[in-house]
Formats: C-alpha cells, structure tokens, sequence
C-alpha cells in the first residue's frame, strides 16, 4: 500500500466558485480553499477589491491533495479541460486579470509539470494557450462566503447556468478520475 503523499495544485481558471466545484468532484482532493494570488498591491485584498481588476489579483484555488492518488499532471489537465486555456483574462462573461488562466507553481519540479502539460495539451486547441506559469508569491484565502459555493448554493442562478454544465463535463471526460460520489 502507497503511503500518503500530499501536495499543493494553486491555479485559476476564472470564477473561483467554478474551479472550486471541480476539485472538490475528484478522487484524492482532500480539501480545496478558494482565495487569491499574484496581486502586485500590498496586504490582503477583499473580494470587492479583486473584483475591481486593480490589484492584479487572480480568483484561484489551493488544493491539497493525495499525490498517491491522483498525479499533478492529471489534476491539470483536468484544470485545462475545464475552462478555456486560450482567451486572455477572460472566462465566458467573466473578464479582467482577476479571470486568467494561471498556474502557480510551488515548487521547480511543479513548474517543469506545468510547462509539460501546457505543451502536451496546445494540439488540442485552435488558439495558442496562454496560461500564466508563475511561482506562488503569496496566497490570500478568500471571504468565507466563497469556500464551498457551489456546495452552498447549488440553486443559486450562476450555479444552474454555468457550474452544474461544467460539472457535467467533467463526469464526460474524467469519470474514472472523480469520487464515487459525483459519478453516481
């Protein structure tokens, strides 16, 4: 039996409520904490403030998971196949800096995966994908009425139009990756 080796995934991929879903459907998540990361302004910045396109923020989310259950690697290409890696600072109607596509690395060995992943994956796309590759400066955890959305607010409107088909989406193409709980 492998022993348990767990990790640190930080990226953004639009909405932090979307990602958040998605994660929190895969095997070996163990927790997911929505927040913020690669602002260029001092002190911890609100979700207002974010929302602003001002503090060069990014809405991202940190995972902790199991590296004997799922790799890195599929975790991103999970990430990339559940937004568009291709449009700059833009998911669907979300659009600013705080909305990039961004990959934040925590460690050389992370930032090599990225770069690999981003590669593997470019044939898959028309336009060129223009997903961020940075280190982790610092992560901001976001206002506790984000952590969870989804799970809290499945009813809510931007829940039913553009999370739950995501969600669907995500059970079509990495069914065999998601806990038993989201295939049933």
């Amino acid at each position: 039996m492998e022993t348990k080796k767990t990790e640190l995934l930080t990226v953004g991929a639009g909405c932090f409520w979307c990602i958040d879903a998605i994660f929190s459907q895969v095997n070996g998540v163990e927790k997911i904490v929505s927040g913020y990361a690669g602002g260029t302004v001092p002190g911890r910045p609100t979700y207002r403030e974010v929302c602003s396109g001002l503090t060069g923020h990014a809405e991202v989310v940190q995972v902790t998971f199991d590296a004997s259950v799922i790799s890195f690697e599929d975790l991103l290409i999970i990430f990339m196949t559940s937004h568009d890696p291709t449009t700059l600072n833009r998911q669907g109607a979300d659009r600013g800096t705080q909305y990039r596509s961004v990959i934040f690395y925590h460690s050389e060995a992370q930032k090599q995966s990225a770069e690999a992943v981003v590669k593997e994956m470019a044939p898959y796309y028309e336009d060129p994908i223009i997903t961020e590759i940075s280190a982790l400066p610092v992560f901001y955890e976001a206002e506790q009425e984000h952590q969870d959305f989804y799970a809290n607010n499945t009813t809510q409107g931007y829940c039913t139009v553009v999370i739950s088909p995501k969600l669907a989406r995500l059970r079509n193409m990495h069914g065999d990756k998601l806990k038993e709980s989201a295939v049933s």
